[in-house]
């Protein structure tokens, strides 16, 4: 196969969470310009129903959007499985749904501290667990890619400990997953974006003293740019990376080079 050919994901199906707005629209965009037909989901369906419309006019794809709340095992277990009727398969999964809340540590509430965490981290694991059922059982050689975060490798001044420990434990069931569920053929990696604008990111980006840290923190002295997300998401997705698993690449213009 040559190079590029390799990058093609054509005839695959995946699912991506979190696509009610972000980077999980970019996620998205990037498996179905490369082929993929998709199921997105996210808990809003209007703005989740209009993203996976524009999605599918401009990449001429199937896109079919499911609400769906990732804490939630049993609804996890059901969007997998309307997956499989729709299109016969799961080969790809992408973990993106996830929240943030920035505050000192000794001020979160315990509800607080469990809804991240539920989030974050129980969902992340509800959809892979459920994805890999079905690779398993249809004998695909499946492709889970979790969505962790340079702060699950690294501290920082901004305080938000249920995320950092949420993202943490991301990176750490990463690895574990992909030890366990290799001898299925199923590849699990995840990408660990740095600062890029987006809703849960925007409170930060608006203070200006943060974001003149946050840019001088970066050696490429400025914030990603979404579409730049998508080469590894594709890569890691396709059979470009066929030997590549329990890996997190970092996607953060240098930001864990330092």
């Amino acid at each position: 196969m040559k190079v590029l050919d390799s990058f093609k994901l054509d005839g695959k199906v995946g699912i991506v969470t979190g696509v009610s707005s972000g980077l999980g629209v970019s996620f998205a965009m990037g498996l179905a310009e490369a082929g993929a037909d998709l199921v997105v989901c996210a808990r809003r369906e209007d703005k989740l129903k209009a993203n996976a419309e524009s999605i599918a006019k401009a990449t001429g794809r199937k896109v079919v959007p499911i609400v769906l709340d990732v804490t939630k095992g049993l609804a996890v277990a059901k969007m997998v499985k309307e997956t499989e009727k729709r299109f016969g398969k799961v080969d790809i999964l992408i973990n993106n749904a996830g929240i943030g809340t920035a505050k000192p540590a000794i001020s979160f509430t315990e509800k607080e501290w469990l809804n991240v965490l539920d989030v974050d981290l129980n969902g992340t694991f509800y959809c892979a667990k459920e994805a890999a059922k079905s690779m398993i059982r249809n004998k695909v050689n499946g492709r889970i890619i979790n969505i962790a975060s340079i702060y699950g490798l690294f501290g920082d001044i901004i305080p938000a400990v249920p995320y950092y420990a949420a993202k943490g434990a991301v990176v750490n069931m990463t690895r574990a997953l992909a030890v366990e569920w290799v001898k299925h053929g199923i590849r699990v990696n995840a990408i660990a974006p740095g600062f890029f604008p987006s809703e849960m990111t925007q409170g930060v980006l608006d203070d200006k003293q943060m974001l003149g840290y946050i840019q001088g923190r970066t050696p490429m002295g400025r914030l990603g740019v979404p579409d730049e997300l998508k080469g590894a998401a594709v890569y890691l997705a396709s059979d470009a990376s066929s030997y590549v698993t329990g890996q997190i690449l970092k996607v953060d213009g240098g930001w864990g080079a330092r």
